[in-house]
C-alpha cells in the first residue's frame, strides 16, 4: 500500500476543484446569510450522547471513539442536524431561529444519499415555527441553492411522513415490528410489504399497500384524501402538501407526489421532500421536517430543512 492512498470512499479536493469548491461555498453563506440564516461551524466530534439522539441509522454511520482526556465516549459528526437542535437548544430562544452551515462529514459507511463517506454538508435549518410557511421556506431556499449551482430542471418530490405515523398509530405493532416494517419502506419494497402484512395482523393493511403505490401528480392528492378520510392526522398530513403543492406551483419546477417515501434517518416527522435532476442518478437535496429532535435537549421545538453535499455537486 503506497502511503499517499486515502481510504476508502474518502476523498479530496485539489486545483480546480478546489478552487471551484470555495467560490460556491462563499456564494451559498452569501445567499443564506442574506435570507436571514446564520452560519454555524459546528465542531468535528461531540459527546456520542448528543449525535446519536433518536437515529439509529446515524448510530450506524458514526465513528466512536473513547476520548483520552475525559475517558468519555466521542464521535465524528455523520449528520450536521442533531448539532443544529443542540445549538438551538443552547440558544434557549423561544423565537424564530434560522442555521446554515457547510461542513465536512464522516461516515462509516456511504449511503443512496452520499456518494463517499466524506462529503461535505451543506444546508440550512429553521426552528421555532410549525407552519407550512416556514417548510415552504426550507424548500424555496434549498432550490435557490441549487440554481445557484447551475443544476436545471429540478424535479421537486414532496411526501410526508406523518401518513405512514398515523397508520401505525392505529397498530398494535411491538418494537421490532415498527423497525421492520418503516424499513421496508425505505426501501420500497412491494414484495417485502406482501411478505409482511401475510404474517401479521394489521387493520389498515390495505392502506399500507396503497400507501407504498401512491406517487404520481397532484392527483395522487385527491386519491390519499379519500383513502384516508377516516384516519385524521393522516388526513391533516396530506392537506399540508395540497397547500405547498399550490405555493409551489409557480417555482418553475416539476413536483412528483410521493407519499410512501421514508427517509433513512428516523427523525423526521411530516414533510420530506427531494430534489432530482436527469443528470444525476440520486437525490441531489433532500430535507423535511424533524419536531421531535431537540426534545432530547430538553427544549421540543419544531425544525425544518435541507441538506446537500456540496463536494458531489461542485465535482
Amino acid at each position: 500500500m503506497n502511503t499517499w492512498q486515502l481510504p476508502e470512499g474518502v476523498d479530496e479536493l485539489t486545483g480546480d476543484r478546489a478552487l471551484v469548491f470555495e467560490r460556491v461555498r462563499r456564494q451559498l453563506i452569501d445567499l443564506y446569510t442574506n435570507k436571514g440564516f446564520g452560519l454555524v461551524i459546528p465542531p468535528m466530534v461531540e459527546n456520542i450522547e448528543s449525535l446519536l439522539l433518536t437515529s439509529e441509522s446515524v448510530n450506524k454511520k458514526t465513528f466512536k471513539f473513547l476520548d483520552p482526556s475525559s475517558g468519555k465516549m466521542l464521535g465524528v459528526h455523520a449528520d450536521i442536524t442533531p448539532q443544529i437542535a443542540r445549538i438551538d437548544a443552547k440558544q434557549g430562544s423561544d423565537k424564530i431561529s434560522k442555521y446554515c452551515y457547510v461542513n465536512a462529514i464522516l461516515q462509516t459507511k456511504a449511503d443512496d444519499f452520499y456518494t463517499s463517506r466524506s462529503p461535505i454538508q451543506a444546508g440550512a435549518e429553521l426552528y421555532g415555527s410549525n407552519s407550512i410557511d416556514a417548510d415552504i421556506e426550507v424548500i424555496v431556499l434549498m432550490l435557490e441553492s441549487l440554481k445557484l449551482l447551475a443544476i436545471e430542471p429540478i424535479v421537486l418530490s414532496l411526501g410526508n411522513v406523518a401518513v405512514f405515523d398515523a397508520l401505525i398509530a392505529q397498530e398494535a405493532l411491538n418494537d421490532e415490528q415498527i423497525p421492520a416494517l418503516r424499513q421496508i419502506f425505505v426501501k420500497r419494497s412491494a414484495p417485502d410489504l406482501a411478505v409482511f402484512l401475510s404474517n401479521n395482523t394489521l387493520k389498515n393493511a390495505d392502506k399500507f399497500s396503497a400507501l407504498m403505490k401512491l406517487e404520481g401528480d397532484a392527483s395522487v392528492l385527491d386519491e390519499a384524501l379519500t383513502l384516508f378520510k377516516d384516519i385524521p392526522k393522516a388526513k391533516a398530513a396530506v392537506q399540508d402538501l395540497i397547500q405547498i403543492n399550490a405555493n409551489l406551483s409557480t417555482a418553475g419546477v416539476e413536483i412528483v407526489i410521493d407519499l410512501g417515501e421514508l427517509k433513512a434517518y428516523e427523525y423526521h416527522t411530516g414533510v420530506v421532500f427531494c430534489a432530482y435532476n436527469e443528470n444525476y442518478s440520486k437525490a441531489l437535496a433532500q430535507g423535511g421536517r424533524y419536531n421531535g429532535l431537540s426534545a432530547s435537549f430538553g427544549r421540543p421545538r419544531a425544525a425544518t430543512g435541507f441538506s446537500f453535499d456540496l463536494k458531489f455537486l461542485t465535482h
